[in-house]
């Protein structure tokens, strides 16, 4: 669905650099997202140049516009050692303050586990993490646990192998998640805190969740296990229908999370089972974050729902609750204004804001009058406070790349004094 780490490359280097600077907080104030290369295994000076990358193209007339380029950063906190996402958390929050940059951090514990295998690993005795009780921990293609996944796919550009998902609901994998969230988010919290009142706005946000729900980008073929032993090169290749709310035109699971929530364990899973356990996945990653304390303004989920769907589908109000602004991924050819699910949930939610968690132009890349439009258009939506650009090596040719960060920069320079800079509130 999306390439995991956005560039920003080649023509965007060629425009004019100067530092920016934040204002005081502003409830109208708009984030214009670009995910960058900065990672916690990297060090200082390589993460101070990922995020001028970004920075670069964005003058001085930033500052007094309300509509604010932050730059977007993931931590994978069950891939790789905590210490070092500790460290670099750090990092990312001083080189924010020092550079004026805002940024938008994305906490990542559902797509990516590899260093979790305490958690999914309950089918190698000779790897560590082994355990057979970690089937619960696990989704299942039926209603027990001998029917766990040792497997599953992922197509963000291309099909890979991926670990077989989280079973959301399963007490370990909860508490796994409290116990890092525990440790991350008091580093941003406290951060915040201690921030002038005219800085706060260097904390774009903080996002939990990612596209959460089942079978999305964890998906699972017929009798999938037995692929595990044998090349990649013989794996099966299906396209994924969006419009099929329950399996995705894949093999169904989430019988391991509906299961272990108590909601049913027998019969056919329903299109309410899967939404109920996607919400309660959302509502426990914000509720957490929030009592850690991150206000909510501040805070995002981030679900899914298929883009296209005339009405929208039940799991589009997923990211909904009472502790954090909703968001959404919206990958279409056609526009963001469009989407139905997506647009109705907002305007449902009593949050303060909502976003558009993640998107990117799927047509036509080159133009520059598309790119100036969608940014227009999705940051004037009521309530959107926040368009966090994905995937920008998918763009191969830097004329393309200018396109969009020219588009991007004019429309920055045009929020200063025009009624672009105006965010409409939400029910207007």
């Amino acid at each position: 669905m999306k390439t995991v780490a956005g560039k920003l490359m080649g023509g965007l280097l060629v425009m004019a650099s100067t530092a920016w600077a934040v204002t005081s907080p502003d409830p109208g104030t708009r984030y214009l997202v670009f995910m960058s290369e900065f990672s916690p295994n990297q060090a200082e000076p390589k993460n101070r140049e990922a995020i001028q990358a970004v920075a670069k193209p964005f003058p001085a007339y930033g500052e007094n516009g309300r509509v604010k380029v932050a730059i977007g950063a993931i931590f994978y906190y069950f891939n790789g050692r905590l210490d070092q996402h500790e460290a670099g958390l750090r990092q990312l929050l001083k080189l924010s303050e020092e550079l004026q940059v805002p940024v938008m951090i994305k906490l990542d514990g559902e797509q990516w586990w590899q260093t979790r295998p305490d958690l999914w690993n309950w089918w190698d005795p000779t790897k560590p993490g082994y355990n057979p009780e970690n089937r619960k921990n696990v989704e299942w293609t039926w209603w027990s646990p001998d029917q766990a996944l040792k497997i599953a796919w992922r197509n963000w550009g291309r099909q890979v192998r991926v670990l077989p998902p989280p079973n959301l609901m399963s007490p370990p994998y909860r508490q796994a998640c409290h116990e890092v969230m525990g440790r991350l988010i008091p580093i941003i919290s406290d951060w915040y805190k201690q921030l002038p009142a005219d800085q706060k706005d260097l904390l774009a946000g903080v996002t939990v969740g990612w596209e959460s729900g089942m079978g999305i980008n964890s998906y699972y073929y017929p009798n999938g296990n037995d692929y595990l032993d044998q090349p990649a090169e013989k794996d099966p290749f299906w396209h994924m229908a969006k419009d099929d709310v329950l399996s995705r035109g894949m093999t169904q699971i989430g019988y391991a999370a509906v299961s272990t929530a108590g909601i049913r364990s027998k019969g056919d899973i329903t299109e309410e089972d899967l939404y109920e356990v996607t919400r309660r996945h959302l509502e426990d990653l914000a509720r957490t974050a929030a009592e850690l304390g991150l206000p909510r303004e501040r805070l995002f989920t981030h679900g899914w729902g298929n883009p296209e769907s005339p009405k929208g589908e039940r799991l589009h109000a997923a990211p909904l609750n009472r502790w954090a602004c909703p968001g959404w991924s919206s990958y279409s050819t056609q526009p963001v204004t469009k989407n139905m699910g997506m647009l109705q949930n907002a305007e449902n939610s009593d949050a303060p804001h909502w976003a558009v968690a993640e998107w990117l132009l799927m047509k036509p890349v080159d133009n520059y009058d598309e790119w100036r439009k969608a940014y227009e258009q999705i940051l004037a939506l009521p309530g959107c406070r926040m368009l966090c650009v994905f995937s920008w090596r998918n763009l191969v040719k830097n004329e393309q790349l200018t396109k969009a960060a020219e588009a991007a920069r004019d429309y920055v320079r045009a929020s200063v004094s025009s009624a672009a800079g105006t965010m409409p509130a939400k029910g207007k």
